[in-house]
């Protein structure tokens, strides 16, 4: 297959995935993170919780379908929700935003995070031998930083830019991904204050070594390059 030729399938690809991604809703995420490849790793870390119309596996499946919808409303979630339960014969939940924003609050990030890992996990196990380089996994490496909602909790473990007047900002996270080249997976995320000791992507970056094995290529800029 000719460079070209490689080009225009792997496009066909991502717009296939696109289409695919804008067709998909909640119960598709539900079924999946229910599903035999992820049931273990979900039962393993589910929190107790009491009867709600929002559980966690609901909740969670809501909130992944409306992070990729054009209309990330907390309304357009609820909606879609009800037209689901509707449409299966179940009791539709009220359409008042607020039980779902709760929901949403108290989806533990250790559930969230493992069962990320999980997929990124499975999606290397299958992938295929051609989207690989020389046989090899090409894992890239990269920091960012990014604004938390401006709380007193955030601003105590994420402080703001030191410029700005204390509580006039909001405060900065840094984050640094461990990516899989072949397919696009996040293979982890460590997160950390954007100052302060040990919060730079070096120290960040050595949290995340599990994510490499012999054989993996590491493909980062110069400003990692040099962790040992």
């Amino acid at each position: 297959m000719t460079d070209r030729n490689a080009e225009f399938v792997s496009q066909q690809q991502v717009r296939k995935i696109g289409r695919r991604l804008e067709q998909a809703d909640s119960m598709d995420f539900f079924n999946l993170i229910t599903g035999p490849e992820l049931l273990e790793t979900l039962e393993a870390l589910m929190p107790e919780y009491r009867e709600r119309k929002f559980p966690p596996t609901v909740t969670l499946a809501m909130f992944l379908g409306q992070i990729l919808r054009t209309d990330k409303s907390c309304r357009n979630a609820v909606n879609e929700a009800i037209i689901n339960q509707l449409l299966h014969g179940s009791e539709a939940v009220s359409a008042n935003t607020g039980g779902y924003c709760q929901a949403r609050e108290r989806l533990p990030t250790d559930l969230v995070r493992e069962l990320a890992r999980r997929c990124a996990s499975l999606m290397s196990q299958h992938t295929a031998n051609g989207w690989l380089w020389r046989g090899r996994h090409v894992k890239l490496t990269d920091g960012t930083t990014t604004l938390m909602p401006d709380t007193g909790p955030n601003q105590a473990k994420y402080p703001q830019h030191g410029k700005q007047e204390q509580g006039a900002g909001f405060p900065i996270a840094r984050l640094v991904a461990v990516m899989s080249l072949a397919n696009g997976a996040v293979l982890d995320v460590a997160m950390g204050p954007y100052k302060g000791k040990g919060t730079g992507e070096y120290g960040l970056f050595r949290e995340l070594l599990d994510c490499f094995v012999a054989g993996d290529v590491m493909l980062a800029d110069s400003y990692v390059h040099n962790v040992r």
